[in-house]
């Protein structure tokens, strides 16, 4: 939840976040490909973790029937939650001129396939999504006709598009959500290594984040599948090494699956059963992840619309309608890296104390709409 906010900090409020993409080894920097590549470990372990507690849910609640209609009504929620709330705070476009399909919405649709998986075992459930991870990237391999129906339809599901509604609204798939269901089903399946006792779980945790890195270095280094972009000699030992670890996210190829899951792993085999002030300060947030998430937009925008006024803009230059968050077009504007970095530190700790509230209050209240947020 920390590091997702520098990425979005990064989004909306770096000099050149309109014009560069930060793992272009075209035009990027080291520091900016890192500052980028980082945050790529945030989604697949939503997605993921999101997996396990409802697996831990469902063997908590031991009941098909009602574990599968809160699955279903969470995944709703989000989904109407992405498109109304969350989608505002991204863009501040009141006439809602885009709606984008992230990552909110593809865990709302992976709740909702899930749902109905139920009273599969959970090694099935797990075959299916390593299933998906390992073989979704063959889908643009098949030849399908240009125009045909089959292709239309999957598509949407498989990977990034662009849908125009009307004139003047647009539908933007950016999350795909079968790769991103593979990963769900993945950490719905695993979700008994975190019943297991304490040492035994911390083992098999390291052994599948190893297994997953080796298995990451032996596919990319073959460089024929795995990932649509291969990696090539650049002009540097460090621009190479760049090259190699660029892998695809939008949708996560089998390769980001390898090294985002495999990183993630380890952490939590030599974070397991530690318990000191750090991870006291970090858990803060990790107990409200949704309510952070939506309350850190609106603060990184509002921040951002304050520094526009800073610098010289007024209200009248900001483009809310056109995608860029309210950037004035075409002009310069935004901060330089160093600075992404101080702010978004600072956005970090003033989201501390009502993060700190919040989890307090659930905890102190049963109320029925507090599972929803």
């Amino acid at each position: 939840m920390i590091v997702m906010a520098l990425d979005h900090v990064r989004d909306l409020m770096h000099i050149n976040s309109i014009t560069q993409y930060p793992t272009d080894l075209l035009t990027t920097t080291p520091l900016l490909f890192f500052t980028r590549f980082v945050t790529h470990f945030c989604a697949p372990t939503f997605v993921f973790l999101a997996g396990t507690s409802a697996y831990l849910s469902f063997i908590n609640r031991n009941n098909v029937s009602q574990s599968r209609s809160f699955l279903i009504k969470r995944g709703l929620w989000l989904i109407a939650l992405e498109f109304s709330i969350v989608n505002l705070g991204l863009f501040f476009d009141l006439g809602f001129h885009t709606f984008l399909f992230q990552v909110i919405a593809t865990i709302g649709f992976g709740f909702i396939v899930l749902a109905f998986l139920l009273k599969l075992s959970s090694k099935t459930i797990g075959l299916i999504g390593l299933g998906i991870i390992f073989c979704h990237n063959l889908l643009p391999l098949i030849p399908f006709a240009d125009g045909s129906m089959i292709k239309a339809l999957l598509s949407p599901f498989f990977a990034t598009a662009l849908f125009p509604l009307t004139t003047h609204t647009n539908f933007i798939m950016g999350y795909p959500p079968i790769p991103w269901l593979g990963i769900m089903l993945v950490g719905f399946a695993t979700g008994k290594i975190f019943t297991m006792a304490g040492e035994i779980r911390k083992n098999v945790l390291l052994k599948i984040g190893l297994s997953a890195l080796l298995l990451f270095a032996l596919l990319r280094f073959i460089n024929i599948y795995g990932d649509p972009s291969t990696w090539s000699q650049q002009k540097d030992g460090i621009y190479t090494f760049l090259s190699f670890i660029n892998v695809t996210k939008y949708p996560p190829s089998l390769l980001f699956s390898l090294i985002t899951l495999g990183v993630m792993f380890l952490v939590l085999a030599f974070t397991d059963r530690v318990n000191n002030r750090f991870t006291k300060v970090v858990s803060v947030y990790g107990k409200v992840p949704l309510f952070y998430f939506v309350i850190h937009f609106y603060l990184i925008h509002v921040l951002m619309i304050a520094l526009m006024f800073s610098q010289g803009f007024n209200w009248s230059e900001l483009s809310f309608a056109s995608g860029t968050f309210g950037r004035p077009a075409g002009a310069q504007s935004g901060v330089e890296l160093w600075a992404i970095y101080l702010i978004w530190m600072s956005i970090v700790m003033i989201l501390y104390k009502p993060c700190l509230w919040f989890g307090k209050y659930k905890t102190e209240h049963n109320s029925w709409w507090l599972k929803y947020i």
